[in-house]
């Protein structure tokens, strides 16, 4: 049996000598599969007490974290999800409190997401996180805080103070049975670490254990508010390969599908495609009669954990993308029997069709499909995905002029990638001439690696060839990278201005760090002359090849002319 991520919890808080409690905590587990795809997360704080709204500021930040860090999408990291979380409440914090100190937003926030089998550490203030493991207590986080004399202090930094924020992050592996601490500075402050350490020790339950160091912390006479939480790690997700792989298989691969042949309410009308790793048929849904298109695994991977893996994650990862520039992913209401997924039917062709049957086209139409393949792409980055692989095969056009990304095999979820599995995830290359190079050596792409693969399709619209010709080898490494050079453009099409080349050339640098970092500054090059592209950064002979030959001629012509006259003479 799959085992999931399991904690235990035990929390304590309590004002103290305070009239009121400043302080807040909290923590969220999930129970559905957001479980496995966000985590468990839990989080303290500590409000500014010479801040007239330290307690709503504390509370505030605890429950608008906990509510929406689960309400970020499933594809992005920890990270960026509680980033984009933690700016957003900074900037509630700063709107609602009044500019002056007294009357301001001011409070600690720390913060630990559980996801899988690595703990992910948000920290600002003076709050504290620690680390319980055989026996040993390690303090996981920096006090923000500014020591002026042996009795005076001040926070550096804190939740509502600057609109810059600078948070701390940093992750960790956990293993089973780790205890974690998280304290406010009303406890830290008067129980040393071999304090803390002989409770979290004690044979007793967790929930005693918080009551109880809140208890010693009242009796040390604390001056402020006293909180803690504990968390233990009973579980962690399965690890076992052979639990995942019967996890994978519980579906069985169709069987070779067939005109006329029904399926789970799906008639097969006929077969669109077949390649090595998949099949793709045109069906009419029986009940509806919808046309849609239904893609299966091939038969030959029937035994491989990781292609099972990705074919399932292509249709998770379609079902999260909502754009009319993207292929949509049906959600099924009937039982499925058999491994497949279901996609909307496109009625047109695909973008090397369109190509073929366009050998000269129009440099207005092809920036409009360009734009309308970025409406696409940036729908897949804000996600925190990265398509790695983009060809005129994955594109279509259909017949009222929609053009639409189709496939997702090799999409690369940020999200997903921080999830551990014991299935070997191959890293999928992508298409030969078409993938950045990045990828064939082996390296991490990113967003510039969709822009290369962009650039490609524009040169490959505009010239019917490639960049670098054929040369772009799977075996590829940086000798023979270094060897391969750029063909201009107007090589091919000399209708091609220099400054679109310069735009083009830009985009396919083999440096990802040489290359456009968004698209919006490719596209408004492609569309406006620059003058850094105007200047003579190729020869003449590349440039214009016929202008060459011409004034080669002439100088030739002259030359003899002048030869001939002094002869005479």
């Amino acid at each position: 049996m799959i085992t999931q991520l399991k904690v235990s919890l035990g929390q304590s808080s309590d004002k103290g000598i305070k009239e009121r409690n400043e302080d807040f905590y909290g923590a969220y587990i999930p129970e559905d599969s957001t479980l496995e795809n966000k985590g468990i997360a839990c989080a303290i704080a500590d409000g500014m007490g010479s801040c007239a709204n330290a307690q709503e500021a504390s509370e505030h930040c605890v429950k608008s974290f906990l509510n929406d860090y689960f309400s970020t999408p499933e594809t992005w990291t920890v990270k960026t999800s509680g980033a984009k979380v933690l700016t957003a409440i900074n900037n509630w914090l700063l709107s609602n409190g009044n500019k002056d100190h007294a009357n301001g937003m001011v409070t600690t926030f720390s913060a630990i997401v559980f996801k899988s089998t690595t703990a992910h550490i948000f920290h600002i203030g003076d709050s504290r996180i620690y680390r319980f493991r055989n026996g040993d207590l390690e303090l996981l986080t920096t006090d923000h805080r500014v020591w002026i004399s042996d009795e005076k202090n001040y926070l550096s930094r804190a939740m509502g103070i600057d609109s810059h924020l600078d948070i701390d992050y940093k992750t960790l592996a956990i293993e089973e049975n780790d205890v974690f601490l998280m304290t406010t500075d009303g406890i830290h402050d008067y129980l040393a670490d071999q304090q803390l350490k002989e409770h979290l020790k004690a044979d007793s339950a967790i929930e005693v254990k918080a009551d109880r160091i809140v208890k010693h912390a009242l009796d040390l006479k604390s001056h402020d508010n006293v909180t803690c939480q504990i968390v233990k790690i009973e579980n962690l997700p399965s690890q076992d390969a052979n639990e995942i792989y019967n996890e994978l298989t519980r579906l069985p691969f169709p069987p070779h599908l067939g005109p006329g042949m029904t399926m789970d309410g799906y008639e097969i009308l006929e077969e669109v495609h077949a390649s090595t790793t998949s099949q793709l048929y045109k069906v009419r849904d029986v009940e509806s009669n919808e046309l849609f298109m239904m893609k299966t695994p091939s038969v030959n991977f029937s035994d491989d954990p990781a292609y099972i893996e990705r074919f399932y994650m292509e249709e998770w990862a379609g079902k999260r993308i909502q754009s009319d520039a993207v292929l949509k992913i049906i959600e099924q209401t009937r039982q499925r029997n058999f491994l497949y997924f279901i996609m909307e039917y496109i009625d047109g062709i695909t973008l090397k069709q369109w190509s073929g049957e366009n050998p000269s086209p129009d440099f207005e139409r092809v920036i409009d499909i360009i734009n309308k393949i970025i409406k696409g792409l940036r729908v897949f980055h804000r996600l925190e995905m990265l398509h790695r692989d983009l060809k005129p095969e994955n594109i279509m056009i259909t017949n009222h002029g929609v053009v639409k990304i189709i496939d997702f095999g090799s999409v690369k979820i940020a999200g997903i990638q921080e999830i551990s599995t014991p299935v070997e995830r191959i890293e999928l290359l992508g298409t030969k001439n078409y993938t950045a190079p990045e990828y064939l050596l082996g390296m991490e792409g990113s967003n510039r690696s969709d822009i290369y693969s962009l650039g490609v399709l524009v040169y490959n619209l505009l010239t019917g060839h490639l960049p670098y010709g054929d040369k772009m080898s799977r075996d590829l490494n940086w000798r023979t990278l270094n060897k391969i050079k750029y063909e201009p453009s107007f090589k091919h099409n000399p209708m091609i201005p220099m400054w679109m080349d310069g735009a083009i050339h830009k985009a396919v640098k083999k440096d990802q760090r040489l290359r456009y970092d968004t698209f919006s500054e490719f596209l408004f090059d492609l569309t406006h002359p620059k003058e850094s592209f105007m200047g003579h950064s190729a020869p003449l002979l590349e440039r214009n090849p016929t202008l060459f030959w011409k004034i080669a001629s002439g100088v030739l012509l002259l030359g003899n002319l002048g030869w001939l006259i002094a002869f005479i003479s």
